[in-house]
């Protein structure tokens, strides 16, 4: 007859009714209770040294007339965020890097999209091509922009070549506005296409592949499949490939400036300078309460694109279930 075995004997209770804990028990409410936050602590201490008390102090420091000579800061309240709202200069910059963000992110997105597609079908050698879309994002900026800024020169370079040899005009590319923006967008989607189609290709094996194989029944050519199949079910993924291309687009700053041979204007006519490179621009003048607030600025501009990302993949996310 099998025997049963004794049951732990419950801590002792207290004359009003509550359990006396025992040090076993206060050691195993430490760790479940208590441990959890012990882990994740550093991250939030070192976040709080360097992203927050930063954020915070560069708002303090945009609300003063701040330079590095001044002994004393005068406060001026938003005074230079009023000056940097009717500043020309702010406004060019900004529409000048959503332009250059629109032109890098359209082609880039169905250029990846296409390349993802691609590498979701049976090919041989895939490890090696997909190591490949990695090569032009691990290049040095400073190569990219070099080479390509070869390729965009005016009297010798590689564009204007093909372009006259059909009988047109060279285009000055450096010159004219929307000639720089395809200039520069064309050295950023040449960085960013794998790095996004990777992205996208991880999404799609996760799609099942019986959708294919009854889309394939059905007789649904490969671009149907992409359009009916791949597209609706990676919805989420695309969304933050968007987002994340448009707030990458809000710091774009090594291109504009090496392409404008390390001129922070970005041209005469400021035809491509970005807002990073307007804000450097006054950060090299000392004037740091001027700078701050157009740090502040951009920030508030990427949380608006955070927050359009935010409600774009829930309303994504419904339409999917």
């Amino acid at each position: 007859m099998a025997t049963r075995a004794p049951e732990r004997a419950a801590p002792p209770r207290r004359p009003g009714g509550k359990r006396r804990l025992t040090g076993r028990h206060w050691r195993h409410m430490v760790d479940v209770k208590a441990s959890p936050y012990a882990y994740v602590a550093p991250f939030f201490l070192l976040f709080c040294a360097f992203g927050l008390f930063p954020i915070g102090y560069t708002l303090w420091v945009s609300l003063h007339e701040w330079t590095l000579l001044d002994d004393e800061h005068t406060f001026v309240g938003l005074e230079n965020f009023r000056v940097l709202l009717a500043d020309s200069y702010f406004w060019n910059a900004t529409f000048n890097t959503l332009s250059i963000g629109l032109l890098s992110m359209l082609p880039q997105l169905l250029l990846a999209l296409w390349l993802a597609h691609l590498l979701n079908r049976p090919l041989r050698a895939q490890n090696f091509f997909r190591i490949t879309l990695l090569l032009p994002n691990v290049t040095s900026v400073v190569a990219v922009v070099v080479i390509f800024s070869q390729i965009f020169g005016r009297d010798f370079g590689l564009i204007n070549w093909v372009i006259t040899s059909f009988g047109f005009e060279g285009v000055a590319w450096r010159d004219g506005t929307l000639s720089s923006h395809v200039a520069i967008s064309t050295m950023i989607m040449w960085r960013w296409t794998g790095y996004n189609a990777l992205i996208l290709l991880a999404a799609m094996q996760a799609v099942p592949r019986e959708l294919y194989e009854a889309a394939t029944i059905d007789g649904a050519s490969s671009f149907t499949q992409l359009r009916k199949v791949t597209v609706p079910m990676i919805r989420p993924t695309i969304a933050f490939v968007v987002i994340t291309s448009t707030i990458g687009s809000m710091q774009i700053f090594a291109e504009p400036l090496l392409f404008g041979a390390y001129t922070l204007t970005g041209g005469q006519d400021r035809q491509y300078q970005t807002l990073s490179l307007f804000f450097y621009e006054n950060y090299m003048r000392l004037d740091f309460g001027f700078s701050s607030a157009i740090s502040w600025m951009i920030f508030v501009f990427i949380l608006i694109i955070a927050g359009i990302n935010y409600l774009l993949t829930n309303r994504m996310k419904g339409s999917i279930r």
